[in-house]
This record gives C-alpha cells, structure tokens and sequence, in this order.
C-alpha cells in the first residue's frame, strides 16, 4: 500500500511537471515582422517568446547568428534546446553595455539609456543626456572596442552585450559568452541604405520590448526623410559636388551605390562618381580626381581635417580646387560633444533625415530657409 501512495504521487507530480513545462517548439506559431529597408536581420514573434535573427553582422558573414528572447516567467515555462541559439536573453533588460556610439541613439530615443551601464570608449560619447549618466558614473568606461576591459565587464554582469564584428574573430566576445552573458551582433553599418541603417531602431525595440514605440520613431524618420527628399527635387539646380580626401597618396571617397552617395542622390546634387559601384570606397589618384573635380561647386566631408588652414598643411594640392578657392567645403567633424565624440557618428545613422536635410540645405539654400543644419557647416 506504501508503495503504491509512493507511485501515485510520482505519477501526480510527473502530471503536474508537464502540465507547467512546454516545449517551445509544440507551442509556437511564428510571424515574421515586416521590415521595410534592413536586410541584416529578423525578428521572428511567437506566442511564447521572440527570436532575433542575424543574418548579416558583417560583410560577406557565412554564418547567421539566432537569439531567443524570453520573459522570466516564460524561461519558467518553457523547454528550449540551448545549443539552438547563439544566445538566450531573458527580458526585461535592466542592464546592458553596447559597443558603438551608433547604439546609443537608440536607446535614448526608445527611453532606455539608464540602462546602460558600461561603453568602450566614453570620450566617444557625443549626446548631453548619456554624457550626464557617465559623468555620474552610472556607465562605467570598458577601454577600447579592441580590447574591452572584460574584468570591469564581468564585475558589472550585464544582460546582454550588443556587439560589432568586422569578421567574426572577437577573442573578447567568446571570453563574454563563456561567462553566461550573451552577446548579439548589431549589424546596422553594413545596410546599403539611410533608412536600412535607421531600421535598426527595431532591433532594439524589440530587445526592450518597445516595438510599438520603434515602430513609431521609424516611421517618423522615414517621413521626414521622404518630404526632404520630394523638397529637394524642385531644385533649379544641381551642384556638382566633391567628397573625401587624401590618406598619403590615395584619395578616398565614396561609390556611387554606397548609402553616402545615396544621400547626395536624394539631395539632388551631381555627385561626380554618381555613376560607379562597387564596395567600400573608391580609391584614386590625386590627379585623377583634380582633372574631375577641379571646378566643382561644394566639397563636402573632407576626412578629419577641421580647417581651411589644416587641409592646406596637411597637402598644399588641395588649395587647386575651386571648392577651396570659394570656401565651399562643409564638413561634420566641428560639431562635437563635451569631450571631443563627434556627433555625426553618433547620431547619423539613426537620424539619416536630419543628415539629408543638412546637404539639402547646403546645397539649396532656398528650399529650407528655416532650417538649421544639425551635423554639417562651413569649413572654418
């Protein structure tokens, strides 16, 4: 009789457990969630839980990387094969580090940047709000993205760590990863358009559960870049136009099918390599580019320099351009925060509609007359 109750309440128990403990994959319809630009990831939606898919953290990537996302309360529920995923993230995130100023416009802008608490690189921080979180010591400074400090990394113990490769070796990574913190790949720097890069905003509404909310943003910066965009086309003219400069001997600037031509494009301008491909950037030679370019009517973004007088010390060549002659060359890199981060790598990916309206503004004077230029200005 004894062993009978004993085998009843085994029986009961066993009941009870598979009652209360599902497996993911009997459980769950899924549904893709539409995207209208970004080709670089997914987010797949179930009943019981949420998957990121990378499909493209870096340029020519064989691998894609897969993230299950769970509430505390259905990881107590539910059954999953952990060797299925690159990474289980259990929401929601109350803290987090990632690893690119592009990152941090995100956050700001879904509300969440309180709950970054560490970032390679500080200096690099542009933005006055997350600049105030790290002057109070709520983000603590991690070194360079090269060589995260992982000590001060695993003392912190974040939910999850948002990444960037360049080819999928990070030693530093795999070192997060056999701590038990998760690390996904953010990928939005390999997108071949603005508002592919912008798209991005999604991948973290969904880290955060705000996707209404990232829906939203985004759907706020495409309009805007698309009014920008019909403005321009009632030009009267088009300017041609000149980018890059020299590292030693080569000149660097982009292809014509690269998301910064894209720009220049939708600003209706001529852009004199309008009409190459390719990937990354064209390399050519200085006279090459002085034979096309000599007479062109802006210059904008010439690499780092800062001044009319740095760009002629740096290589007095630079001083046959009619651009330099007329004072026509803009550029991105005075506009700085606190400490010296530039804003425009901050902030440009996630607002391509204020980075298009500042070329059109450049360029068409006349056609936003009320606005004020947010990245670009006059070479001083």
């Amino acid at each position: 009789m004894k062993y009978f109750r004993i085998l009843l309440l085994f029986i009961l128990i066993s009941s009870c457990k598979n009652e209360t403990k599902n497996d993911l994959q009997d459980l769950s319809e899924t549904k893709q969630v539409a995207l209208k630009y970004a080709e670089g990831f997914k987010i797949i939606e179930s009943n019981d839980s949420k998957t990121i898919e990378i499909t493209k953290p870096w340029p020519k990537a064989e691998k894609k990387y897969t993230y299950l996302l769970l509430s505390k309360e259905q990881a107590a529920k539910i059954t999953y094969n952990k060797a299925d995923y690159d990474g289980v993230i259990i929401t929601p995130i109350s803290k987090t580090v990632v690893t690119s100023t592009t990152h941090i416009p995100a956050l700001e802008l879904l509300g969440v940047e309180e709950t970054l608490i560490g970032f390679p690189g500080t200096n690099y921080v542009s933005s006055e709000k997350t600049r105030k979180l790290i002057d109070i010591k709520k983000i603590r400074e991690l070194g360079k993205n090269e060589g995260i400090n992982t000590e001060v990394l695993l003392e912190l113990n974040p939910d999850v760590v948002v990444g960037f490769g360049v080819d999928g070796i990070n030693k530093t990574f795999e070192t997060i990863k056999k701590a038990g913190i998760p690390v996904i790949y953010n990928g939005d720097w390999v997108e071949a358009s603005a508002l592919a890069k912008a798209e991005w905003i999604k991948f973290f509404g969904a880290l955060f559960n705000k996707e209404k909310e990232a829906d939203s943003i985004f759907n706020t910066i495409e309009k805007e870049y698309l009014a920008a965009k019909e403005i321009a086309k009632q030009a009267k003219s088009r300017p041609t136009v000149l980018s890059g400069a020299m590292h030693k001997d080569v000149w660097y600037l982009p292809n014509g099918s690269s998301p910064e031509a894209q720009f220049l494009k939708d600003a209706n301008v001529d852009y004199l390599w309008q009409d190459t491909t390719g990937n990354g950037s064209l390399a050519l030679s200085f006279e090459v580019v002085l034979d096309k370019a000599k007479d062109a009517d802006i210059w904008l973004s010439p690499s780092y320099y800062s001044s009319f007088e740095q760009l002629e010390k740096a290589n007095t060549l630079y001083t046959n351009f009619d651009a330099f002659k007329n004072k026509t060359i803009y550029s991105f890199t005075n506009k700085t925060g606190a400490t010296g981060g530039v804003l425009y790598y901050e902030l440009g990916t996630a607002r391509p509609d204020l980075a298009l309206k500042d070329i059109i503004k450049i360029a068409h004077p006349e056609l936003l007359k009320d606005y004020q230029p947010c990245f670009f200005e006059i070479l001083k």
